[in-house]
């Protein structure tokens, strides 16, 4: 028969046993070092700009680097699209959101035969609106046009991503600027150019032939 001395001298053995090893895994926890965070990178300052490329703004704007940058590609892009006649553009109406990492256009200015001509207008609807439309789509990925006719640009990646918006351009732009009438969600990628509008490149080629139809500088 087993004494009860040595029983209890196992039993407190295993006792001691279990206290030391969550001690250790405690031990262990505490002075693991902590999962570090991910960093969150604050975004840089909107800076106040009296520009976009070569046009004055309207009213100046508070816009992220990033942002007034690709406008300026953008414009740049517009302006050597435009007809021959047209000077560079010489001003541009737009507003900038809160955080300066989206705008609005409302109106593009140009010089022709010694007078400002408004070459896009936010309200008036014609095919220079969906032709500067098409500008944005090539620069930008994501675009809308509010209530009052204004473009509003996000500062993002160019590219076809499939976005409501994109797809009701494209269709639009094969009806009125290519006069495809048959044009709808399902089928208007294949429908104009030899390549697939939706693939990477195709999506580039067709906003700048839209760009070039709307403002009437396909021929050349």
């Amino acid at each position: 028969m087993k004494s009860l001395s040595a029983s209890l001298s196992r039993r407190g053995l295993l006792a001691g046993t279990a206290v030391a090893s969550a001690a250790a895994v405690t031990a262990t926890v505490a002075t693991s070092p902590a999962v570090a965070a991910s960093p969150v990178r604050a975004a840089p300052p909107a800076v106040t700009r009296d520009g976009i490329a070569t046009a004055r703004l309207a009213a100046p704007a508070a816009l992220q680097p990033d942002l007034h940058e690709r406008l300026g590609a953008w414009l740049a892009f517009w302006s050597a699209n435009s007809p021959r006649g047209w000077s560079v553009p010489t001003e541009v109406a737009g507003e900038a959101d809160p955080a300066g990492d989206a705008f609005t256009l409302h109106a593009v200015w140009v010089v022709v035969d010694d007078r400002p001509f408004d070459a896009f207008v936010a309200g008036r609807a014609d095919l220079a609106h969906l032709g500067t439309l098409a500008s944005l789509h090539h620069h930008f990925g994501q675009v809308t046009a509010d209530a009052g006719g204004g473009l509003r640009v996000v500062d993002s990646e160019p590219g076809f991503t499939g976005t409501p918006e994109q797809v009701a351009f494209a269709v639009a732009a094969c009806r009125q600027l290519w006069g495809v009438r048959t044009a709808g969600v399902a089928t208007w990628r294949h429908q104009v150019g030899s390549l697939d509008a939706a693939s990477r490149s195709g999506w580039a080629a067709f906003t700048r032939a839209a760009l070039r139809r709307g403002l009437r500088t396909d021929t050349y």
